[in-house]
């Protein structure tokens, strides 16, 4: 009886730390795009300000449900810029502001990141036979492969009009 004891409060911790790696990164892309939302400019401003405005807040939303299964696991969610930089993948801007089509691509490739991120989750989940972190990270597959899917369709349109 231990010996499960102890190989679940393992497992639990296992979910938990890929949890707050991915509440990491799903912070640090909030407030990319949020940036990129306020700092946007040329002939896609609307359309790039309200897309970006709408992913951030669902960035911001996915960010307190992270933090909430990691609570109901037992453990304490990050906090902190210094925390979330020292666990994040994403990278951050280097001070200059993209041109909105660099803004496209970096957001595209930090989106693919995070869908590959919440997949490995899943692998986590089935070990731990946690399913409800398992829908979590399905969610969170979902909802980056349809970010990316808007961010990738408006940078192909942008090439296909260049010629």
């Amino acid at each position: 009886m231990a010996v499960d004891r102890l190989m679940a409060v393992k497992q639990h911790t296992a979910v938990s730390e890929g949890l707050c790696k991915l509440l990491a990164d799903t912070y640090t892309l909030q407030m990319k795009t949020q940036y990129f939302h306020w700092n946007v400019t040329g002939a896609q401003f609307d359309t790039l300000h309200r897309l970006f405005e709408r992913q951030y807040e669902k960035l911001f939303a996915a960010c307190d449900d992270l933090a909430e299964r990691i609570r109901a696991l037992g453990h304490v969610a990050p906090s902190g810029y210094s925390e979330y930089g020292r666990q994040t993948r994403i990278e951050e801007p280097n001070g200059s502001v993209p041109s909105a089509h660099d803004m496209l691509g970096q957001l595209l490739k930090d989106h693919e990141v995070l869908e590959k991120e919440a997949r490995a989750m899943l692998d986590i989940c089935r070990t731990a036979k946690d399913p409800v972190t398992e829908d979590l990270a399905i969610e969170r597959m979902e909802a980056h492969d349809r970010m990316a899917w808007q961010l990738r369709s408006l940078v192909e349109g942008e090439q296909a009009s260049r010629g």
